[in-house]
């Protein structure tokens, strides 16, 4: 009865993919979840006494909407130190998590039937995200033969008159891709050529295994055309504290605050307090909480690429966050299936890569590898079982 009354817009999107595998394994007895991707360290302690002090001190009160002047002036400092970007203080603001930094740059800037390209296969919050702007979400197909990068070819396949704007997202959820500067290059000119404005979600970018990371917006005539997202909640393992950012060309920010100061007002007082312990404490010392769990990441990514290889179910290797995107295509399944089998049957819950970007993930399944090395270990141990049996 009441369904008349909801947005068609709303109907439209499915659940998320994620969750729908979760919440499953949740009530299921001796479930292994390589699901959900967030990191299994506890918050580092400094950062959460810092959260503590400011309660005890009585920071419980709305900040400016921009966010803080100390945590902006943090994460100004942090972006020219780690990413080569430079930023002026109304260039930045602090928002709930780096979901609703992404929540507002799509609002900012669509206009009714602005086109967005977006990479397949992404975080499922993109396409979502452009729909409930009232955008319209074009996939820009990426190929395993690539590494599942962006290439000039793959823009060029998905562009048209009414594209308005791009989604970058690497290093890449879910497939732990990254792109070089080198990769970067080849697309610069195509984007610049067609005026496109970027987003680059950068959630992950003390997440890499090989090269620094680098961002689009540091290379010659992006930072005015690139919406930089990133956030606190997977390098300092923050999730909870729901505490993001976003840094860009002032025009957008500007839209940006105007949309967060009439809905979100501010992020909490305490969890800004906590971000400028994050980053003032690691940038004096050279973030050895982060590179001690990156540490860990990269023994269990090793461990993960070498058993699934082994047991048939290729990938190519990830560089990049805490995910791997094993090709599936072997077992005669589609992913879908694959999962719902492999979680009744063997009490391990991955997700459908149609979860990221329909048919371009049909092939596809994403493991997290932010568990323990016990719990992978026994994982990947049913999924031979799995395997083996089908």
């Amino acid at each position: 009865m009441t369904e008349k009354y909801i947005s068609k817009t709303v109907q439209k999107v499915p659940p998320s993919g994620i969750r729908k595998f979760f919440d499953i394994a949740s009530e299921m007895k001796e479930c292994i979840s390589l699901g959900v991707g967030e990191p299994d360290f506890d918050t580092p302690w400094n950062i959460r006494e810092s959260a503590i002090y400011a309660l005890e001190s009585g920071r419980t009160h709305y900040t400016s909407n921009h966010g803080s002047t100390d945590l902006r002036n943090e994460i100004i400092r942090y972006m020219s130190v780690r990413f080569s970007l430079s930023y002026e203080l109304p260039q930045v603001v602090v928002t709930i998590g780096a979901s609703e930094a992404l929540d507002l740059a799509f609002r900012a800037i669509m206009n009714p039937g602005d086109e967005v390209l977006v990479p397949a296969p992404s975080y499922v919050s993109y396409m979502p995200g452009i729909s409930f702007a009232g955008g319209v979400p074009v996939p820009m197909e990426l190929n395993e033969s690539d590494n599942f990068i962006i290439t000039p070819q793959s823009i060029k396949q998905a562009i048209t008159k009414k594209t308005k704007a791009i989604v970058i997202a690497f290093p890449n959820n879910p497939t732990g891709a990254v792109m070089t500067r080198e990769d970067y290059e080849q697309i610069v000119p195509i984007i610049i050529e067609n005026d496109l404005l970027v987003i680059s979600d950068e959630i992950y970018a003390e997440l890499t295994y090989g090269d620094a990371h680098c961002s689009i917006a540091s290379l010659p005539g992006m930072a005015e055309r690139t919406v930089v997202i990133n956030g606190f909640s997977k390098a300092f393992a923050m999730t909870g504290f729901r505490l993001g950012y976003s840094a860009g060309p002032r025009p957008v920010i500007d839209a940006m605050v105007k949309i967060h100061q009439y809905s979100m007002l501010c992020a909490s007082a305490f969890s800004q307090d906590a971000g400028v312990e994050a980053l003032r404490a690691g940038l004096g010392g050279g973030f050895p909480q982060v590179t001690k769990m990156k540490n860990e990441y990269n023994r269990r990514r090793r461990l993960m690429f070498a058993r699934l290889n082994e047991m048939g179910l290729t990938c190519f290797e990830p560089l990049g966050a805490f995910y791997i995107f094993p090709n599936i295509s072997k077992t005669g399944l589609r992913s879908d299936e694959f999962c719902e089998r492999l979680l009744y049957e063997q009490k391990v819950a991955c997700v459908p890569g149609t979860a990221f970007g329909g048919e371009a993930g049909n092939d596809f399944v994403r493991c997290s590898y932010a568990s323990s090395l016990e719990n992978l270990k026994e994982a990947l141990c049913r999924i031979k079982r799995f395997i083996d049996g089908l």
